[in-house]
C-alpha cells in the first residue's frame, strides 16, 4: 500500500517534490497525486481544520499504508532546545490550546473537562511506534510537538505552551492530521525541521529556506525506506 505525505503549505509541498526528484507542479490543496513509487502528496492548507478535513478526504478516497505529516516547525524554549534546521520527529502531536484557561493560569484539558477529543487523551496523539521505531534515525531528536492555533510570538505564550505540553517546537496541523489517523485506525507520526525559533516577535530568528531544505532531504530518506 501507498503512504500519505501530508503538508500545509506550498513551500512545503515543492520541498516534497524537490527531494523526490518530481518536476510536475504539486496537486491542488486537499487533491491528492503519487509523486514517487508508494508515496503520495497532498496539500492541505494551513491549520487544524483544513488538516483534519483535507487528510479525512484523502483517507476516504483510497486505502493508504499510512499518513506522514511533514513540514517545518518552530522550536519552544526547553532546558535543551532544538537548534534551527534540526529535525524533531514528534512521539505525541499534542492539542496545545483546546481546553480551559483559569484565572490563576493554570490549564484544564478537554479530557478532564469530560469531553474527550478522540481516541487518545489530552496529551496527544502517539506516533506509531512501529513507524516511529523505523524512521527515527532521520530525525535530530524524537519529543512531543504542540499543535497550536495561535503561534508563540511572546516569551509567555511559548512558555505556556511549554507548560501544558512539555513539547520541544510547535506546528499548526500535526495533531489534527493524527486525530483523523487515530479515528480512522490509520498508522501516523509527525516529522518537522525547525525553521525558526519563537517567543518574543522582535528576538525570533528565523532560516525557512534551510528548513525547507531538510525536510526536502527528508523526503528523500523517507523515500528511501517505504517507497518500496
Amino acid at each position: 500500500m501507498p503512504w500519505l505525505i501530508a503538508v500545509a503549505a506550498p513551500a512545503e509541498s515543492r520541498a516534497v517534490l524537490c527531494g523526490l526528484d518530481f518536476d510536475r507542479d504539486p496537486p491542488a490543496e486537499w487533491d491528492v497525486a503519487e509523486v514517487s513509487p508508494g508515496l503520495w502528496l497532498l496539500v492541505t492548507g494551513i491549520g487544524k481544520t483544513n488538516a483534519a478535513a483535507g487528510v479525512a478526504r484523502a483517507l476516504g478516497s483510497r486505502t493508504f499504508a499510512g499518513v506522514l505529516n511533514l513540514g517545518i516547525a518552530g522550536s519552544l524554549p526547553i532546558a535543551a532546545p532544538v537548534g534551527i534546521g534540526d529535525v524533531v520527529i514528534a512521539t505525541r502531536s499534542i492539542y496545545a490550546d483546546e481546553g480551559l484557561l483559569l484565572p490563576d493560569g493554570s490549564f484544564i484539558g478537554c479530557s478532564d473537562m469530560g469531553f474527550p477529543l478522540g481516541p487518545f487523551d489530552d496529551w496527544g496523539v502517539r506516533a506509531d511506534p512501529q513507524l516511529l521505531d523505523h524512521l527515527a534515525h532521520l530525525a535530530t531528536v524524537t519529543a512531543p510537538i504542540a499543535t497550536v492555533s495561535t503561534c508563540s510570538g511572546t516569551d509567555t505564550l511559548a512558555r505556556d505552551v511549554v507548560e501544558r505540553t512539555w513539547a520541544v517546537a510547535e506546528g499548526m496541523e500535526g495533531a489534527a492530521v493524527g486525530h483523523v489517523a487515530a479515528r480512522l485506525g490509520v498508522p501516523f507520526l509527525e516529522i518537522r525541521a525547525i525553521s525558526n525559533t519563537t517567543g518574543d516577535r522582535g528576538s525570533q530568528q528565523w532560516a525557512i529556506r534551510p528548513a525547507l531544505a531538510r525536510v526536502a532531504d527528508l523526503t528523500t530518506g523517507l523515500a528511501a525506506v517505504l517507497g518500496r
